[in-house]
């Protein structure tokens, strides 16, 4: 009974793990990012001002590193992301590069988060480190 026991709850927790999902938490964060995001909200601590290059909006990330951004104001951006995995003394961090552009006005944006983290399998935050100010963008999946 001992063993049927132990075999039925691996058995459980193996389906729990591999069950079918087109966004599990296991899956690397390259493939986790894909789809569209709304910014929810900026939190910035610390002082002093920065120029943000984005302040709200939706971008659709897709799997060959291409996005499109709307701003909320009806610009409508073509770029390109790319996810970044760097080793650092307390482990691995991963940071996201967002590059854009509107065709028709030539306005160029883009910014460098310092960190991503994805806080379940439809949100994620990135933060921007500058000097002493920390901003904390939240993202929610559409």
């Amino acid at each position: 009974m001992k063993y049927l026991y132990s075999f039925s709850l691996l058995l459980g927790v193996t389906l729990l793990l591999t069950s079918c999902t087109k966004k599990s938490w296991l899956r690397p964060y390259d493939d986790r990012i894909e789809g569209t995001w709304e910014i929810t909200d900026i939190y910035k601590s610390g002082y002093g001002n920065s120029d943000l290059a984005f302040d709200g909006g939706l971008f659709t990330f897709y799997a060959s590193g291409q996005l499109e951004y709307q701003d909320g104001y009806g610009g409508y951006y073509d770029g390109n992301w790319d996810i970044r995995s760097i080793n650092t003394g307390d482990g691995v961090i991963k940071t996201l590069k967002v590059y854009c552009a509107d065709d028709h006005t030539g306005h160029v944006l883009g910014e460098f988060f310092d960190e991503l983290v994805f806080t379940g399998t439809n949100r994620f935050e990135a933060y921007i480190y500058d000097g002493p100010r920390t901003y904390t963008y939240k993202f929610q999946r559409r």
